[in-house]
């Protein structure tokens, strides 16, 4: 499922179909499918190849498939779709808890230790857009602008 990924023109839609069952995706696979998409789309149009863009869009998709992972009871759909302007990575889970950025400390002052991964995700992509699924889970789709 992790290596899924299309790209996305003025034309329309150009990409990857879905090939066999959906499986477990860990944030590495995500993460090498995003540069691959990334890589081709560079190569396919010989235009230079964002890397501070490229960076932040991996840190994007570890965040969220990690955070699937954690709170969402497992990554269940996994899209990346290279754009004109920047690359949209879709992550999937089975939970209907929508994401919650959490105090850096507890009620009696001591420091928590994780909840940096939304507001990481929330700062680094330009649109940030949670979908509650019709069979029940949501899709978290986030956008991270070329330079």
């Amino acid at each position: 499922m992790c290596e899924e990924h299309g790209t996305e023109s003025a034309l329309g839609r150009l990409g990857a179909q879905r090939t066999g069952p959906p499986r477990s995706c860990k944030p590495a696979e995500a993460r090498r499918a995003v540069e691959r998409a990334v890589t081709e789309r560079c190569r396919a149009t010989r235009t230079h190849c964002d890397q501070e863009a490229l960076g932040d869009a991996l840190l994007v998709v570890t965040e969220l498939t990690t955070n699937a992972i954690l709170h969402g009871g497992g990554v269940t759909d996994f899209r990346v779709d290279v754009l004109g302007t920047g690359v949209r990575v879709s992550v999937s889970d089975r939970s209907d808890r929508l994401p919650v950025t959490r105090r850096p400390a507890d009620p009696r002052r001591r420091q928590r230790v994780g909840g940096h991964g939304w507001p990481i995700v929330c700062r680094l992509a330009r649109d940030v857009r949670v979908s509650q699924l019709p069979a029940g889970g949501k899709c978290i789709t986030a956008v991270v602008a070329f330079r």
